[in-house]
This record gives C-alpha cells, sequence and structure tokens, in this order.
C-alpha cells in the first residue's frame, strides 16, 4: 500500500443539482410522480398543436387558420387541463400537471399557465426541477401518471 492509496477524495455536495430533476420537490427518480423528459413534454404539446391544426383547417375560412389555430389550441388547452388536469398530448403520454402537493389545478392556474406557455420563452426559462417559469409562478408541476 502506497501512500496515495488512502487519499481520500472529497465527494461531491449533496445538493439538488447533483440530483434527477424533481428531487427538489420531493418527487421520485422514475415512474408515476416523477418529471417527464423533455421529449416526452415536446411530443404532448406537438399532439395538442396538431388537433388545434386540423380543427383550424376544417373549421375556418383559410383567412383565419392562423390565428385559429393558436386560438382553438389555448381554449382546447386551458378547458382540458383546468377540467382533467391534462390536455390530450399529455393524456396520450401519461403526464398530468398537478399542484405542488399533488392537487388538481383548476382553470384560473390552467388559464395563466397556458397563457405563459403560449409566449414560450418563460417555459424554457427551467430551474433544475424542469419547471419553467410559467409553473413556478403559479405552483404546478408537470408529472408522469403512468
Amino acid at each position: 500500500m502506497t501512500e496515495h492509496d488512502d487519499v481520500r477524495r472529497p465527494s461531491a455536495p449533496a445538493d439538488a443539482e447533483t440530483g434527477y430533476p424533481g428531487q427538489g420537490l420531493g418527487r421520485p427518480q422514475d415512474g408515476p410522480g416523477s418529471i417527464p423528459s423533455l421529449i416526452r413534454r415536446v411530443g404532448g404539446l406537438c399532439i395538442d398543436w396538431g388537433i388545434a391544426v386540423a380543427l383550424a383547417w376544417a373549421l375556418l375560412p383559410y383567412e383565419w387558420v392562423n390565428l385559429g389555430i393558436t386560438g382553438i389550441w389555448l381554449v382546447l388547452t386551458i378547458l382540458a387541463v383546468g377540467f382533467m388536469g391534462h390536455s390530450v398530448g399529455h393524456l396520450v403520454l401519461g403526464m398530468q400537471v398537478q399542484t405542488l402537493d399533488g392537487r388538481p389545478i383548476g382553470f384560473a392556474r390552467a388559464f395563466v399557465r397556458t397563457v405563459l406557455l403560449a409566449l414560450v420563452i418563460p417555459a424554457l426559462i427551467m430551474d433544475r426541477d424542469q419547471r419553467g417559469l410559467n409553473d413556478r409562478l403559479i405552483g404546478t408541476v408537470l408529472v408522469r401518471i403512468r
């Protein structure tokens, strides 16, 4: 045994930055209740946006399609998240929006969250638990339900 064999290396600090997303919120690392991956979240958004595009093209005159897509997406998302806690895209990919203590968020929070999400930038400013500014502002979190 050499003198270097007994040298102890300092361990990494035991803070949330070295952990997994959701650890600071008391969420599990995997499975129901954990924070979904960014790919899963973007996939849910794409499903919801696709539904809005299809409805706008089916229901609106050509001149109103672009504005209609955003309006339809806003209304569908606010209603679905406010009523059920998830949009169609969230449901398909096994996610739900909850308060930090696991309760449904209701329509007022769903409205604020969705409008901020539509502005894009607040959703991209994420913390270490992968919560966008839109979720931090109103005390919500997107979690996996399966």
